[in-house]
């Protein structure tokens, strides 16, 4: 069913872009300041369609007729998963807060545009999640499986750069507590070991 392929894409992508890092801290520093944000957040999002899109489309080609390729895909998906699980729960345990920054000076729309495009593309995390991560598993899915994969890993990341971006003021407090980011942390170490299981059980991605 179509919806089963959305939601596996949903969940994949938004537990793997839900994580403290650089362009979510941008993201929400440039909520906080109320500048450029509507700028900012479809930056992001433009770039997550663009590199999900060429990973499930590129990956799904590639990986289709070769089984050595899709053995790979499924036991390396499977070990990133669990790195990226152990990753988040090492996260959940430490002492770190997101620091936002809010008094930083103005900065221009050209400087805003550069930074966010700095920090998305030149972030090699950003090309592991998406085009090999996301675009593997996807690129595995049946039919119109890959559709509904890449549009729900795009849906949750549209919805998070959207919230975080233009709900900034109301996160502030919120995230500002470092136990906030470590609940975050362990569920999506959850999320992530879970979808490794399922890999490693050899069922479908």
């Amino acid at each position: 069913m179509p919806l089963a392929f959305y939601l596996k894409g949903f969940g994949l992508g938004g537990g793997l872009i839900i994580a403290i890092g650089s362009q979510n801290a941008h993201v929400l520093r440039m909520g906080l300041r109320r500048q450029h944000v509507g700028l900012t957040v479809l930056v992001c999002i433009v770039c997550e369609i663009a590199l999900i899109s060429a990973g499930v489309a590129g990956m799904g080609a590639v990986i289709g007729g070769n089984a050595a390729l899709l053995a790979s895909a499924r036991w390396g998906g499977a070990a990133f998963l669990l790195w990226y699980g152990l990753r988040a729960w090492r996260a959940a345990l430490s002492s770190d807060v997101l620091v936002t920054g809010a008094d930083a000076p103005a900065c221009s729309t050209r400087r805003a545009l550069t930074t966010v495009l700095m920090l998305t593309l030149l972030n090699p995390h950003v090309y592991l999640d998406t085009v090999i991560l996301l675009g593997s598993i996807g690129g595995q899915q049946p039919g119109n499986g890959r559709l509904w994969f890449a549009l729900g890993a795009i849906s949750a990341a549209t919805v998070w750069f959207v919230a975080l971006g233009f709900g900034a003021r109301l996160l502030a407090p919120l995230f500002a507590r470092p136990v906030t980011w470590r609940m975050l942390d362990f569920v999506i170490g959850v999320v992530m070991f879970g979808l490794a299981g399922s890999l490693i059980a050899g069922g479908p991605m």
